[in-house]
């Protein structure tokens, strides 16, 4: 297990990450480190922990709008395929239909 050092709102802090996931923690921590000093700056200094509760909850609300958009798209998606499958299935029908009518031509003049 790696350690590294992170700074949030001017402090480090020591923490433990599974090997290769160094680059990734510290991009983490950057992201919350400003949303923590972004509340720092709108409401003031609170102390860390009220900052960081903050902080936390900022990015947790961003989270759930994240995965709310993405259920949407989802659902956009899946009505989007279905409506093509059924747009495939109606084009095999017409072509199967011309494919019959051409074959009646064929034999009658035959």
């Amino acid at each position: 297990m790696a350690q590294i050092s992170i700074e949030v709102n001017g402090r480090p802090y020591a923490v433990g990450c599974e090997d290769g996931q160094e680059a990734h923690l510290m991009e983490l921590a950057k992201m919350f480190d400003h949303q923590v000093r972004q509340v720092g700056q709108d409401m003031g200094q609170l102390g860390d922990t009220r900052l960081f509760l903050m902080g936390a909850l900022l990015l947790a609300d961003e989270l759930s709008d994240a995965r709310a958009r993405l259920a949407a798209n989802q659902a956009e998606l899946a009505r989007v395929q279905a409506e093509r499958s059924r747009a495939e299935i109606r084009a095999v029908q017409a072509l199967e239909g011309a494919a019959k009518r051409i074959e009646k031509l064929a034999g009658e003049e035959a």
